[in-house]
This record gives structure tokens, C-alpha cells and sequence, in this order.
């Protein structure tokens, strides 16, 4: 097809309209985080033990058939061995040296793994429930319950026809009306379950992800650092349904005096008001049958 001075100006017009078009933006990193805990960094150096194993056996394994494939190449003249059969020692080291990076990655994995599982000495239990779209967090033993739901602001926006600029909503989908407050420097249990179907809860900067299972808990901890204070955010990590992908995770992170200060706050909204008697408040039935009768 010849290229005529209209087509040209149109290409170039629709270049940049989609260069000038607004896009999500996102955090383009190239590897995991390493947390906001102790626990989080061990995974992390985990992770990075067995990628620089599997840097080191790509460059040996690589390298090798790269010099094979160049230096002995028919065209240089080599000339196949038709009597090699195999080598004992050669054998021998490619069992041995296997083994011995099995076990070097399976031993810190197998340590990381048996703490990861250690909720020993837990000063707060929060029990987390994933409902259809929102997530549940009960502060357990202290009366306090939070229900936390997409923020409205983004709710609006991701509706067809809203006419809503998402790149104009701050945080776009990872917004909530009420985050999950946690202290720093607090050893903090976790009890993960579902209410409706199975649901994931992943929050990144702790290195956590758990299933949310109906009718059956899991359990995690966390440990944040004390000078870790700040809002970190998560996400439902697994297809439970229409619309699972609006059912972020916010955790908002705080000093163990500003958390005590919130959860006792928390339990005064929470108790009933002694100065207000509940029967005024309460209207029965008969009492509600009698006045639509009287009306």
C-alpha cells in the first residue's frame, strides 16, 4: 500500500492522541519487595538465594553449550567421537553437586517455613473474613470490628458511563472507607476465613497470602517494624467472583500508643450510650400496625 500525505498526517495524528491518552499508572519494579518485617526480609533473602542459584546454574549451563555449539563446530573442523561412551567422574559430579544446591536451598527454606508458621507470643488476634466484595476484621477480645469496603470515590469511577476520569480518583481501586489499623513493634496473629466463597488475602509489604477458606481458618503473623509506620496496601488475590477485583486491602500502620488510643476509641463508639433508654428507641410491630391504622 503507497503511503499518501493523508494516511501519513492520520497515522501520525492517531500516534499521538494515544500517546497524549490518559494510562494506569503502575509501580514497573522488576522484583519482590522486602517488607515492612523482619519475617518479610527472610522471605525476600529467600527469594533471592534461589534466584542467584538459578543465575548461577543458567550462566554454567549456558555458558557451556554456547563454547560446545562454537569451538567444536563441524565447520572448524571437529569430528564427532563415535567411540566416548561416558565419563565415571563427570557422572559423579552431576549427582553430587545437585544434591548439595538441593540442600542448601532446602535447609534456610525449611527454617523460614517452620517460623513462618510460629504464632507464638501474639499480643493481638484479628480474625479477617472475606465476604463478597468487602473484608471483615474483628479485633478479637476487644469488641472492635471494622468492615472495609472500596471507597466511594472509586466505586463511582469504575462504573460504565460514569464519565469519571480514574487517573483523577487517588488510588485508584485500592482505596477504602475503613482500612485495617494495626500497631508496629506488636506481634500480630491472623485469622483468615471466608463467609461466602474462597477469597485470597495478600498484602505484599507483609509477605502474606492466604486463602480466606468458608469453614476453615488460616492462620499467619506479622511483625511490623516500629519505624514501618504508614498506609500499605493489598488486594484479593483470588477469582471469587463478578467483580473481585474491587476488594482491596489497606493497612494502616501506627505507633503502639496512637493504635491503643484508636482501638479505645473504637470501644466507646462501640457501647451503647447509658443516658438513652433502648425502649424509646425500639417501635414493635403492634406499635407500627397501630399507628398505620391510625393514619
Amino acid at each position: 500500500m503507497r503511503l499518501t500525505p493523508k494516511l501519513t498526517l492520520g497515522a501520525l495524528c492517531a500516534a499521538a492522541a494515544a500517546l497524549a491518552a490518559p494510562a494506569a499508572q503502575a509501580a514497573w519494579t522488576l522484583n519482590m519487595t522486602p517488607g515492612i518485617s523482619k519475617m518479610s526480609r527472610e522471605i525476600y533473602g529467600l527469594h533471592m538465594l534461589m534466584f542467584w542459584w538459578c543465575v548461577g546454574i543458567a550462566v554454567v549451563v549456558f555458558g557451556f553449550m554456547i563454547y560446545s555449539m562454537v569451538h567444536f563446530r563441524k565447520s572448524a573442523g571437529a569430528v564427532a567421537d563415535m567411540n566416548f561412551t561416558h565419563s565415571t567422574r563427570v557422572e559423579v559430579m552431576w549427582t553430587i553437586v545437585p544434591v548439595l544446591i538441593l540442600i542448601s536451598m532446602a535447609v534456610p527454606a525449611a527454617r523460614v517455613l517452620v517460623e513462618t508458621e510460629d504464632v507464638a507470643g501474639a499480643a493481638l488476634t484479628i480474625r479477617v473474613t472475606g465476604y463478597q466484595w468487602k473484608w471483615g476484621y474483628e479485633y478479637v477480645g476487644s469488641g472492635v470490628g471494622v468492615l472495609s469496603t472500596l471507597d466511594a470515590a472509586s466505586n463511582r469511577a469504575r462504573e460504565l458511563g460514569s464519565g469519571i476520569d480514574p487517573t483523577t480518583v487517588p488510588n485508584y481501586l485500592l482505596e477504602v472507607d475503613h482500612p485495617l489499623v494495626v500497631p508496629a513493634g506488636v506481634k500480630v496473629r491472623v485469622l483468615i476465613t471466608g463467609q461466602d466463597v474462597i477469597h485470597s488475602w495478600w498484602v505484599p509489604a507483609l509477605a502474606i497470602k492466604k486463602d480466606a477458606i468458608p469453614g476453615f481458618i488460616n492462620e499467619a503473623w506479622f511483625d511490623i517494624d516500629e519505624d514501618k509506620v504508614g498506609i500499605y496496601r493489598g488486594q484479593c488475590a483470588e477469582l471469587c467472583g463478578r467483580d473481585h477485583g474491587f476488594m482491596p486491602i489497606v493497612l494502616d500502620v501506627r505507633s503502639k500508643q496512637d493504635f491503643e488510643q484508636w482501638l479505645k476509641a473504637q470501644q466507646a463508639a462501640a457501647k451503647p450510650n447509658p443516658a438513652v433508654n433502648p425502649t424509646t428507641q425500639v417501635t414493635s410491630p403492634a406499635q407500627l400496625n397501630t399507628s398505620a391504622h391510625a393514619g
